[in-house]
């Protein structure tokens, strides 16, 4: 199968690789190259298919191996792997690179409540060491002069604001912000369903039907067309003795005939799926579970995420904005409870991400009355919610959206 390298992430990758690479004069190269972005968006995968493209070895790192009971154990593996690359370089005669993947979920901070232990300390001053000494990385209790060779880091992640602001400063990690277009979904989509016998106009009417899905939706309703003859596979063996027919069988693996992959088939399919996903996006169970839990309430009386909220429009009155009475009444109710008040707004495409921007300051009285009239008025075609904030513990323990387009 071939798959499609978008050419901005290979130019971005191959540039940031070959300048390490290489000795210019008077020129601060930066060791660490961040690509991050929305989930699902095939960044892991692009960059093996660069990896692959362009011949290099590489030595990986997990987000999830950046944790451990035993203080510096992480910190010690980056040093480690580290030289390992740089050995792999010198005895191949090759370009070999250290990928860390998912470094936020292993070394960020993502609220208040997210635990900032000695590890993630020592990760991140790990990290901007190595990149300050390229070549001058030595394991804790041992000391080597040799210099080593240079090895460039890739890191993958979601949002770098979580991590520590040194660490992602210019001079060490050079940021690229991977969001595929139209053009980088069409050339993806199309090499995932290359040997189906989709058409080119096929392909473009799949992607612009489910434009705001990320990559990886495409390739699982490519997967979810083989249930049905599994379905058939798993009744016809009798559920008892599929594990027998599948693990350690003496009988051949079973071979499956090739799915219908017309357009309405695809269309069905992705269409069951966003319906799953607005479902788990409506449910919201933990908020509810956990603000019960933090308030020892009763799950029935615990303040939901209100996604049912009709719009409620800005009324001009006398020249001046104001509220509708209903919304005025939900942001009074907040108030009285002695929350702070934060207002956020998303388009349709962060709504359905649920990735929201925040609108100003978080307002306090009277003033969260003029700053929600003022982001009606900015953003009546937006989804708006007010986000209701324990002033103590400064969490959140309320979400109610207000305002649909």
């Amino acid at each position: 199968m071939n798959y499609y390298i978008s050419p901005r992430f290979l130019d971005k990758l191959a540039v940031h690789i070959t300048k390490n690479f290489l000795k210019i004069p008077n020129v601060r190269v930066p060791l660490i190259l961040g690509i991050h972005g929305r989930k699902g968006e095939g960044k892991s995968f692009q960059c093996e298919l660069v990896f692959e493209r362009m011949g290099i070895e590489v030595v990986r790192i997990s987000g999830g191996e950046l944790e451990s009971p035993d203080a510096g154990d992480p910190a010690r593996l980056i040093r480690l792997r580290y030289r390992e690359a740089a050995e792999l370089i010198r005895v191949r005669g090759r370009m070999v690179a250290l990928v860390i993947n998912d470094l936020d979920a292993g070394a960020g901070r993502f609220d208040e409540s997210t635990q900032y232990t000695v590890n993630t300390q020592l990760v991140n001053a790990t990290l901007m060491n190595i990149a300050d000494h390229p070549t001058d990385v030595q394991l804790p209790g041992s000391y080597d002069s040799t210099p080593l060779h240079r090895v460039p880091i890739l890191v993958t992640g979601n949002d770098f604001s979580t991590l520590y602001a040194p660490l992602i400063r210019d001079g060490r990690m050079e940021k690229f912000y991977w969001e595929p277009d139209r053009d980088d979904k069409l050339g993806i989509v199309g090499g995932i369903f290359a040997d189906d016998g989709l058409s080119s106009r096929e392909i473009a009417e799949f992607v612009d039907t489910f434009i705001n899905q990320s990559v990886d939706f495409f390739s699982a309703v490519r997967s979810r067309l083989y249930d049905e003859q599994i379905r058939q596979f798993i009744h016809q063996i009798g559920i008892e003795r599929i594990s027998a027919r599948l693990v350690n069988s003496v009988e051949a693996p079973p071979q499956f005939p090739k799915p219908d992959f017309s357009l309405s088939r695809l269309i069905e399919f992705g269409n069951q799926m966003t319906g799953e996903h607005r479902q788990v996006e409506k449910m919201q169970l933990v908020r509810e579970y956990n603000h019960s839990l933090r308030f020892h309430q009763p799950v029935t009386q615990a303040i939901p995420v209100d996604n049912q909220s009709p719009a409620a429009p800005v009324v001009p009155h006398n020249g001046q904005k104001s509220l509708d009475p209903m919304m005025q009444q939900q942001l009074e109710q907040l108030l009285a409870s002695g929350y702070r008040v934060g207002i956020e707004y998303a388009d349709e495409r962060r709504f359905r991400t649920n990735t929201w921007k925040s609108f100003g300051a978080l307002a306090v009285g009277e003033e969260a009355i003029a700053v929600l009239a003022e982001c009606l008025s900015n953003h009546s075609g937006d989804y708006i919610r007010l986000v209701g904030i324990e002033p103590q513990a400064k969490r959140r323990v309320v979400e109610k959206i207000i305002h649909r387009p």
